[in-house]
């Protein structure tokens, strides 16, 4: 037996009282509103009509403290609400206005009509408009049980109406979330202008451009009146009209666009349709295009704008003829429609999910709203924040294959602090010196030459396991970008006139890339001084660097490696063999690294 059932026990000996709802409330109907009024008497009042939703919102109210509505006439026939404080009632809202509120608690009423929805349901009539008789309300029969066993029920259900209402703002956050990460993503894949931030033309192949007219046909609709009914649906600018023919128009798949009214509501269609002369659909060139990714790029394109007629919009063929769109290889193509009509499970699988708590979730919103770079020439990742960063460029590489990024969007330079060559000693904390670099390192090190104190140590900036340090001044242009791979296991200390490179990129990768014709011709254009030459990290993050994802780069700097073991061979053995293959090793190199 359960805690209201030993109340009911106790409370109502003789059973629970039932009486009509006309003999405990007084029904009332609204009074009646239209649009016009709420236009003309604008304000703060909500209108309660027929809808879940306010009407809209006017300066006069006919009803205070008076909650319960229930929906008379239309759609929504039979909903019961509540509304605390002023509105106005429409006269498609039923009133239930309880007469002696210490007997029966209007906030339990409400509970009990919520729970009795079915039956007011069963009391509506269904014959052209929707209806609920008053007399036949009036005569629903009310279970009054004891007054505390109401307010008890009352105070359960407030708080599981507290945890929905929570409940339902948190989902209705992470699907806000959700929509405008889609849209996020969905945008940058589509983005292919030279002037975007981020987008196609950023990647390492030349896409396409072709007008509309030139990968697409434009078709009329016509009348579908004069059809014998059937099960094919037709189709105008609102969607699908509720009328089926037994003809169809087109059964290919297909991108339906509005001629006429509401001309940014497009549709895809892989089955058969009939489109009355409202409505355009498309026979699309698929050996150039395919119809799902000229779906996606449309609902990019600002279709109000090219209206003919801002009052009653519209578009002509001869204007969507025009519209230029963007055509990546069909395998890209194919790979754009994956992730924007798989977009969880592609993020998924490649491992970018959203985190589950909603405060952490929020702030991964922000972070795309508004910090989130893109690979331009003129990016420059800044945010300590890595994770997203990397989300957007592996989903990059796996639609586009390897990308241009800036070196910002994948490494956080810090500038080196302090050591002189006075403060080396024979034994003590591990240290490189930016001169050392030139001379002293080859590629990559797993031991330091140089060692400090203890003190001199806890000092100075600290580069990590696979962190890059690189030299940032010197007496001649080469010199200055010269590199080496920490690949020791400890931290080390690095002096000053030298950046730590952090990335979570392949360290070995980017140093290969340094030494690279495009980084040289790059940094050629950013160094400055005569005597004493010298490279500015914040010019360096907006260098572009060909980026393919992290197995490629393991593969190339496999491949570059042998080269490096080969060249050290012959160095010690062939010397007449050196030049030429050093060579033959850096226009390798070069290549591999041009994507």
């Amino acid at each position: 037996m359960t805690y209201i059932d030993e109340m009911i026990k106790e409370l109502c000996p003789d059973g629970v009282e039932w009486k009509e709802l006309g003999k405990v409330c007084v029904v009332k109907t609204g009074q009646s509103v239209n649009k016009t009024f709420i236009q003309n008497n604008s304000g703060d009042y909500p209108v309660i009509n027929s809808g879940k939703e306010p009407l809209g919102y006017v300066d006069v109210f006919n009803t205070e403290d008076d909650p319960i509505g229930i929906t008379s006439r239309g759609a929504g026939v039979g909903y019961v609400s509540w509304n605390e404080g002023k509105y106005f009632r429409g006269n498609l809202n039923y009133s239930a206005t309880v007469k002696d509120s210490e007997k029966l608690l209007p906030r339990y009423l409400y509970y009990f009509l919520k729970n009795n929805s079915k039956k007011i349901e069963e009391l509506c009539t269904f014959d052209g408009i929707p209806a609920l008789n008053k007399s036949k309300l009036e005569n629903l029969n009310i279970a009054i049980p004891h007054e505390d066993i109401q307010k008890e029920i009352v105070k359960i259900l407030d708080k599981f109406t507290d945890y929905v209402t929570e409940l339902t703002a948190e989902l209705t956050a992470e699907l806000t979330f959700r929509q405008k990460q889609y849209s996020y993503f969905r945008d940058k894949l589509l983005s292919f202008d030279d002037e975007s931030m981020g987008g196609a033309n950023n990647k390492v192949y030349t896409v396409q451009w072709k007008t509309l007219g030139e990968v697409a046909r434009l078709k009329n609709g016509r009348d579908w009146k004069s059809l014998p009914s059937g099960e094919v649906p037709v189709y105008g600018s609102g969607g699908e009209m509720g009328e089926f023919v037994s003809d169809y128009a087109y059964d290919k798949p297909t991108v339906l666009i509005p001629r006429k009214g509401l001309i940014s509501n497009l549709f895809y269609l892989d089955k058969p349709f009939w489109n009355v002369d409202t409505i355009y659909y498309t026979e699309i060139d698929d050996s150039q295009m395919m119809p799902r990714y000229f779906y996606h790029y449309l609902t990019t394109v600002d279709l109000e704008r090219l209206s003919t007629n801002p009052t009653r919009p519209s578009l002509t063929q001869a204007i969507l003829d025009k519209i230029e769109i963007p055509l990546p290889s069909l395998a890209i193509q194919s790979r754009i429609v994956q992730v924007l009509d798989n977009f969880d499970t592609v993020c998924n699988d490649l491992n970018i999910g959203l985190p589950k708590e909603i405060e952490l979730r929020q702030k991964q919103y922000e972070f795309f709203r508004d910090k989130l770079l893109t690979f331009t020439a003129e990016g420059v990742y800044t945010d300590s924040t890595v994770q997203y960063r990397q989300d957007l460029i592996r989903l990059l590489q796996w639609v586009f294959g390897p990308i241009r990024v800036s070196l910002g969007a994948i490494c956080d330079f810090t500038r080196g602090n302090g050591l002189q060559k006075k403060d080396f000693i024979d034994e003590g904390y591990p240290v490189i010196h930016y001169g050392q670099i030139y001379t002293r390192y080859g590629f990559s090190t797993k031991d330091t030459i140089s060692f400090t104190s203890q003190t001199v140590f806890d000092k100075l900036k600290k580069a990590k396991p696979n962190d890059i340090v690189m030299a940032t001044t010197s007496e001649n242009v080469e010199d200055v970008g010269k590199a080496v791979v920490w690949e020791g296991t400890e931290e080390i200390g690095v002096s000053g006139d030298a950046y730590i490179v952090q990335t979570s990129q392949n360290a070995r990768y980017l140093n290969y890339f340094f030494k690279s014709v495009p980084f040289q011709s790059q940094k050629e254009k950013k160094v400055t001084g005569t005597k004493v030459i010298r490279i500015n990290a914040k010019d360096m993050e907006n260098f572009l660097i060909p980026l393919p994802d992290l197995e490629q780069q393991q593969q190339i700097v496999n491949i570059l490696d042998k080269f490096d073991t080969l060249t050290s061979d012959l160095i010690q053995g062939l010397p007449k063999e050196i030049e030429l293959r050093r060579k033959q090793y850096e226009y390798f190199r070069d290549k591999l690294l041009q994507f």
